[in-house]
């Protein structure tokens, strides 16, 4: 006798009937074999053509021949959950493709002129058909840029972010806000172009490293006021209340309780600043020359640096000097991956316990 109600069974969207159900372990390997000869039909039979392409169209058309498997094998709910689950795998690899394509163009192509010579001599005296030479003086100079560049830039951006969030209200906060969002977008050879014009045409002072850093301290000091800001909002106001309570002053609740928890987080943030202008070119090639020969003087003198390195030997007529380039590049993102396995180190170090 029917009650008149809808059974499990009966109700067009209910999965309840297949709740036990799931795609056997060959149906996957199926649908992506399928995808394949599908895609290979597709190019064939149109104008479809490159390997970015065919790469696009087989994960589309695994991801359609996924979810109609799985929408009659296990049901609506199941289906949309591994379309979601491929989806966002899929998306993690076609991102990591080009890293992972231009890692190793720089480390085959760079690897090869690495050795003891290239890393402790500089190129003075080395023309741009001639073997031997190093890049020890460009390693040196940028080394000191980023370091100078830091210490312009650390204090600053902490105290911005600081006063964003610890006593930031009303128009100077949102002034001041509105100005970094502005900063963050700013091109490199615009902050070149400004320390340019500054310094030496109006100055009137030479080209140096010096100026260099004042130009990356600009690109750099909203990268750090940005992150280290979200750092400081992720503090728990608990912490400040506690401290507050116990009659411990507003400053030394944020120097001692608010920016010691979030010291991590804040290290992070800078290193990424770091990485940000350790590689930027513009402003070096405005503001500090060129030199083959070795000049540890941020204030006096052209100054070699890797991006300028690599800009120099890239556009020579010569394959040895385009090999240079290559293994100066390498060499750079050896240094940055170096910064940034230290500061991970200092982080975990400075965790509060």
């Amino acid at each position: 006798m029917s009650t008149g109600t809808l059974t499990p069974t009966d109700h067009p969207d209910s999965d309840m009937d297949l709740a036990g159900a799931q795609l056997p372990r060959w149906m996957l390997p199926v649908v992506g074999v399928a995808a394949v000869l599908v895609t290979l039909g597709l190019f064939a039979a149109t104008d479809l053509q490159g390997r970015a392409g065919f790469l696009l169209v087989v994960v589309l058309v695994y991801l359609v021949g996924q979810s109609l498997a799985s929408f009659w094998v296990e049901g609506r709910r199941r289906a949309v959950d591994r379309l979601a689950t491929t989806a966002v795998y899929s998306a993690f690899v076609i991102a990591l493709i080009p890293l992972v394509s231009v890692l190793a163009t720089v480390i085959s192509k760079g690897a090869k002129v690495l050795n003891a010579t290239f890393l402790t001599h500089s190129q003075r005296g080395i023309g741009p058909n001639d073997t031997g030479g190093g890049i020890y003086h460009g390693i040196i100079g940028s080394l000191e840029i980023a370091l100078v560049t830091s210490l312009i830039s650390i204090p600053i951006a902490l105290l911005v972010a600081v006063y964003l969030v610890e006593y930031g209200r009303g128009t100077l906060a949102k002034l001041v806000t509105f100005f970094v969002d502005v900063m963050t977008g700013i091109p490199s050879i615009v902050a070149g172009l400004f320390i340019y014009v500054v310094w030496i045409l109006t100055l009137h002072f030479q080209r140096s490293g010096f100026p260099a850093c004042l130009a990356l301290s600009i690109l750099m000091i909203p990268v750090v006021v940005r992150s280290t800001e979200e750092m400081l909002k992720l503090v728990p106001n608990e912490l400040r209340e506690s401290s507050l309570a116990l009659g411990v002053p507003r400053w030394r609740t944020i120097l001692k309780v608010v920016i010691p928890t979030a010291l991590p987080g804040i290290i992070t943030g800078i290193m990424l600043g770091v990485a940000r202008v350790i590689g930027e070119t513009a402003p070096l090639l405005l503001l500090t020359g060129f030199t083959q020969s070795i000049n540890q003087n941020l204030f006096s003198g052209p100054i070699a640096a890797l991006p300028t390195i690599i800009y120099d030997q890239a556009q020579r007529p010569s394959q040895i000097a385009i090999d240079r380039a290559w293994g100066t590049a390498l060499v750079l993102i050896v240094i940055v991956m170096i910064l940034n396995l230290i500061a991970r180190v200092v982080a975990r170090m400075t965790r509060v316990r």
